[in-house]
């Protein structure tokens, strides 16, 4: 491999930005700009206006019309479905991508910055959707741009969907798309870049991950209820100590430590690039039994202990309805990470063991809003490492531009619009170009950020990455 054409982009430790021609840096800063501007939480904003927007884009750039179009259930969940035409020579069925255009919501007095506005300060972009994941949506956008300005010609074809409600709400749009128009985003696999990526320590690359597989999501209600009363004469029988004592017991029962194919992959090939204990205790736990002091240590670190396990959290608390009255209700939310193998009503009847309180009822809510008095029997799915045909490019490209950091795959812990299409028969893989510092992981939180550089350097590495998926063999 000539490593000298692709360069070697790292300065004093640091990644610093792949050498993108100005006129392409200007597009890609501008389609990012314009997408986080666009508001598109499910209270009050708009996927449609968002694809409808990067539809513009697409069909200026000479896109046939028929080749992009803008479809949803209603006028506020609409999803961009742009097809790229290759040559159809090796026979293949297409590439499909899919992205969320929907962002969850964010209070402008808990942000530093406007969260719906793009700014630039100190080497960082900021704005909602900056890591989760409008920059994905906005790589992959340009990459089609640049393809159709170079004239190139995959040898099959690339589907590119920009989807609703991946973060919430009642239109998902793989979901839909899949259901209503599975012909348009039909494909021999999946590429998801809402998952995997570069995980970087002061901006030093580390290691980049794939996702090969996620764990199944799920929120349980709890409730506990009394007749209540005046809180001058308090009883024993409250049901806000039901809940806390409820929660108190979760927080000190962890579920068990199960590795599974991909998670005994990633921690053997992580541990080549720790030191000292962390190294030592990643290998531990690979042995049989694993080594329950290394698991305990490991389990401090919250990334480490989300992809040994399955964990609970509590995520919300509601009670009472007067400050001198007994409480007639108290509620809380858990939300589960289920690891692959178990379902989501295993794990509702495991809360109940943990629980051991006959007063707390667990119900699960699914992804409407719909509270329910069992949770469905469906496992997450097995895992399964990636193909050569995903992961030499991968490796590839990888090497090209970050040369010391090893691609690993990995297990996604939140989840994905993946589980939409691999139920559908689509296998799917989480690749994505943007480089994360490990301890600046913001998306869905405050100050969301992604360091301009890693941007650009996403940029650089779709169009790289297509173009190897995709050229002639």
């Amino acid at each position: 491999m000539n490593k000298l054409r692709f360069g070697v982009f790292l300065l004093l430790g640091s990644l610093v930005a792949a050498p993108l021609d100005e006129a392409t840096r200007k597009l890609a800063r501008d389609i990012f700009q314009q997408l986080i501007e666009i508001n598109t939480t499910d209270s009050v904003g708009s996927t449609t206006v968002a694809a409808q927007a990067m539809a513009k884009r697409l069909l200026a750039a000479g896109f046939a019309a028929e080749d992009i179009q803008v479809l949803g259930p209603n006028d506020r969940k609409g999803n961009l479905v742009a097809r790229y035409r290759g040559t159809g020579s090796a026979g293949l069925k297409p590439i499909l991508i899919i992205g969320h255009l929907d962002v969850v919501e964010a209070r402008r007095e808990d942000w530093t910055t406007d969260p719906f506005q793009f700014i630039e300060k100190d080497g960082y972009f900021y704005g909602r959707g900056t890591q989760d994941m409008k920059v994905s949506d906005a790589i992959v956008v340009t990459t089609f741009i640049r393809f159709k300005r170079e004239g190139y010609q995959p040898d099959r074809d690339i589907i590119l969907a920009l989807t609703a409600d991946e973060e919430g709400g009642k239109s998902n749009g793989v979901d839909w798309l899949l259901k209503n128009h599975r012909e348009l985003v039909d494909g021999a696999f999946a590429l998801n870049p809402d998952a995997g990526g570069v995980t970087t320590v002061k901006g030093k690359p580390l290691n980049v991950d794939v996702e090969a597989n996620e764990k199944l999501y799920a929120d349980f209600e709890l409730d506990a209820s009394n007749p209540g009363g005046h809180s001058s004469l308090p009883v024993p029988d409250n049901a806000i100590y039901h809940i806390a004592d409820a929660l108190s017991r979760l927080e000190r029962a962890p579920f068990p430590v199960e590795l599974n194919p991909v998670t005994r992959t990633y921690f053997e090939r992580r541990a080549g690039l720790e030191s000292g204990q962390t190294a030592s205790d990643m290998r531990a736990i690979l042995g049989t039994p694993p080594d329950p002091e290394a698991i305990a240590r490991l389990s401090m670190d919250a990334r480490f202990n989300s992809l040994m396990r399955t964990t609970c959290v509590a995520t919300r608390l509601n009670a009472g309805h007067a400050n001198n009255a007994l409480p007639q209700q108290a509620q809380a939310i858990v939300n589960c990470r289920i690891l692959p193998g178990h379902t989501s009503e295993e794990v509702r009847q495991d809360l109940m063991r943990v629980f051991a309180d006959p007063k707390i009822i667990v119900k699960y809510i699914d992804n409407a809003g719909g509270v329910f008095d069992r949770a469905p029997d469906t496992k997450a799915f097995a895992p399964v490492l990636p193909p050569v045909e995903v992961m030499q490019p991968l490796e590839r490209v990888t090497d090209a531009m970050w040369p010391s950091a090893p691609v690993i795959p990995e297990m996604e812990t939140g989840a994905s619009d993946s589980v939409y299409t691999i139920a559908a028969g689509i296998p799917s893989y989480g690749v994505s170009g943007v480089a994360l510092d490990q301890d600046d992981v913001r998306a869905h939180g405050k100050d969301e950020r992604v360091r301009v550089s890693s941007f650009f350097d996403g940029v650089e590495f779709y169009y790289r990455y297509l173009k190897a998926l995709t050229s002639a063999r």
